[in-house]
């Protein structure tokens, strides 16, 4: 079932590309501080010269994770005003843009190579947190339109903030409050609704002691030159019962009742060895696709799993219907 997919017809990997970075994926020659500083000139507090004499900024210091996204997201994708309450998850920017770009490809394996463009594609974000970063970066390289739900109001108010700031987003961004903290699309999807595509980033542990420890560790490692999975994170964020298998068990079971009205859904999973439970659970509802799609940024490797209940030709109609190779921006 494992898939990779592979360097889009007509555009070769760089050969000086950041290892397993997505040859679309604007980060993948690594940062270029002298523009970064260009257009936010509050980085530079930050860089500094790291243990091979080059550029970079100290990832143990969240302020400096914040401000180094910040400076990213304005210099590679025109977003300002983008801030973080404290003690927010703070998202890699290449990481989430390269969850993008694989789901872009996904797309586009059914669609005759053609990656699907525009507002008319709707995409569902659950979870989508302070930063709003998937909506953020989906809608500028693709155009896509979302509806990015949460349970967190003030991670809502935040990305209400975000949107309020950049003219026209709030026209294709969307903003739903989950009320139900047990719920994954029950009470946020209306009826007959219908999405193109889901996408999640779900909470890694089951308990907020579970969470700490783990960040206790990781903030260690970080202090020795290692690499850490967040930077910050609080409550429906970083964990909830059961963990990132239960919530994606729960995921799974509530994704039935949408069968025909989404084209795929999908989310990251954090650990490997979580594939199977994941990987079964779907066979017992019996998903028509499953694909597991590879990811790396540096030595971090990842991955996400999509699923589909649609059969080949159900599929096929859904993209002519609403995936015309006719439409403005096609690849």
């Amino acid at each position: 079932m494992a898939t990779r997919q592979g360097t889009p017809k007509g555009l070769a990997a760089p050969r000086s590309a950041k290892p397993g970075l997505h040859p679309r994926n604007r980060h993948a020659q690594g940062y270029d501080f002298p523009q970064l500083l260009a257009v936010c000139p509050a980085l530079r507090p930050f860089v500094g010269p790291n243990a091979y004499g080059h550029d970079s900024v100290d990832f143990a210091n969240p302020e400096a994770v914040k401000a180094l996204n910040r400076a990213l997201l304005l210099q590679a994708y025109g977003i300002q005003g983008w801030d973080l309450p404290p003690g927010c998850l703070c998202p890699p920017t290449p990481g989430r843009a390269d969850y993008l770009h694989h789901l872009a490809d996904l797309l586009a394996s059914c669609n005759d190579s053609r990656i699907p463009r525009g507002p008319a594609i709707r995409v569902l974000d659950i979870g989508v947190g302070a930063s709003v970063i998937y909506p953020l970066l989906g809608q500028r390289e693709y155009g896509w339109s979302f509806v990015g739900t949460d349970v967190d109001p003030q991670a809502l108010a935040s990305a209400g903030r975000i949107l309020a700031a950049n003219a026209g987003l709030s026209q294709v961004i969307t903003l739903r409050r989950q009320q139900d903290p047990q719920a994954i699309f029950q009470g946020v999807v209306a009826p007959e609704e219908t999405f193109d595509l889901t996408l999640c980033n779900p909470p890694f542990f089951g308990s907020l002691r579970e969470a700490q420890a783990a960040s206790r560790q990781k903030w260690q490692k970080l202090g020795q030159g290692g690499s850490g999975r967040n930077f910050g994170g609080r409550g429906a964020e970083l964990w909830c019962p059961g963990g990132e298998v239960g919530f994606l068990r729960r995921m799974i079971q509530e994704s039935r009742p949408l069968a025909h009205r989404v084209a795929w859904f999908s989310t990251l999973v954090s650990s490997s060895a979580h594939l199977s439970a994941v990987h079964g659970a779907l066979r017992q509802i019996q998903a028509r696709a499953i694909r597991t799609l590879p990811m790396a940024q540096g030595q971090k490797q990842s991955r996400a799993v999509a699923w589909s209940f649609l059969e080949p030709e159900a599929m096929q109609a859904w993209a002519r219907r609403r995936w015309p190779p006719t439409a403005p921006g096609h690849d």
